[in-house]
């Protein structure tokens, strides 16, 4: 937005006051504004500082409008900059002899501007889609010991829509090393999954959990560098997001965490789930489930010719492990299936190029 309408600003401060509202002068903060040039907002842009001197019914005010602008420092995303600037809302009038905020809103795209001061909680309104879950197919492969030729063939659809959305590709060096970044440090991954573990638990002890976290950051350090791997994600690719109708018509659902990201990310969280099957299953690594596994990860490398995700797998696996091992997330999981995820996790950490053929070798205690 590379310009401000004065009649937008004057309908909105006259909405947000209830009152007839007289703009006086309008100019970026901290610059002296030429008194010609007093109401010129043709230079406005995001991050710049508007300072506004106006009357409400006759009553001197004046106020700054405050925007964001994108970088790199975690504001990428509009998102990101709306949660800056929902919290500064929140606390500014909380501490003592900080400036008070007025309002909190939005430009919309037709340049208004739109209150939202008066929030509790925000909303997403999204269209319904037919179908049922892809786990559902995973219970049914379960009760049969067996596959269909349709189990096959869904299994080959998913890696290949991986391995489709995983092309577009984007040029944003410090994105992806954001993405890295959160990994391991953000509430819904890898250190927010620990810190939510009960404090005692019966498939292992917080040394471990120590270990799996400084194995993590090492792996943080190995991906610097793989920048170039930058792609279009979904973010929670799981058997509970996908709903498959008839063959293999499916839908994708809650897609999280942005929309660029490592293809490691999305393979692991699915491939993963076989492992899983497999573990509560048979207790181990065999068919069906391993069958799945390869046939997943053989068709993902063979239409995306990504070699190198095999050496770049290996935290998204230590996540996705934790999420499934969590008793907060499978309060009923037995603590044997629970142990040897977290071997798999520990495991995996310490390869240097994830042996996809040779599952069960990652699955032992050391």
């Amino acid at each position: 937005m590379s310009s401000l309408e004065l009649e937008t600003l004057k309908k909105y401060l006259s909405q947000l006051h209830g009152g007839k509202v007289e703009i006086l002068c309008v100019g970026e903060l901290g610059k002296p504004v030429e008194e010609d040039k007093c109401l010129d907002l043709k230079g406005f842009g995001y991050g710049k500082p508007l300072f506004i001197d106006y009357e409400v019914e006759g009553e001197r005010r004046n106020a700054v409008l405050q925007t964001m602008k994108p970088d790199s420092f975690g504001h990428e995303n509009p998102s990101d900059r709306a949660q800056n600037l929902i919290l500064a809302y929140q606390t500014y009038g909380k501490l003592p002899r900080h400036v008070k905020a007025l309002d909190l809103g939005v430009f919309t795209k037709k340049g208004e501007m739109v209150s939202l001061g008066n929030f509790e909680e925000f909303f997403l309104l999204v269209e319904k889609a037919e179908g049922k879950e892809y786990f559902w197919d995973l219970n049914r492969v379960a009760e049969r010991g067996s596959l269909t030729s349709l189990d096959l063939e869904r299994c080959k659809a998913l890696a290949s829509y991986a391995a489709e959305i995983h092309k577009v590709k984007f040029n944003a060096p410090n994105l992806y090393r954001r993405r890295i970044r959160e990994l391991i440090g953000h509430g819904e991954c890898i250190m927010g999954l620990i810190d939510n573990y009960p404090e005692k638990v019966d498939f292992a002890d917080w040394e471990e959990f120590k270990r799996l976290e400084k194995l993590c950051v090492e792996w943080r350090w190995k991906l610097r560098g793989k920048e170039h791997r930058l792609s279009q994600v979904h973010g929670d690719f799981h058997p509970w997001n996908i709903l498959f109708r008839e063959g293999l018509d499916f839908t994708v659902l809650d897609r999280s965490r942005g929309e660029w990201g490592e293809p490691g990310d999305d393979v692991s969280c699915m491939s993963i789930n076989y492992i899983f099957y497999s573990l509560q299953t048979a207790g181990g690594w065999s068919e069906p489930f391993s069958r799945l596994f390869e046939t997943f990860m053989e068709t993902y490398i063979s239409l995306s010719g990504d070699e190198e995700i095999l050496e770049v797998l290996q935290p998204f696996y230590a996540w996705r492990a934790l999420v499934l091992a969590s008793p907060i997330w499978y309060p009923t999981l037995p603590a044997e299936v629970r142990r040897t995820i977290l071997n798999f996790a520990l495991n995996v950490l310490e390869t240097e190029k994830f042996d996809w053929k040779n599952v069960g070798q990652y699955l032992r205690s050391r």
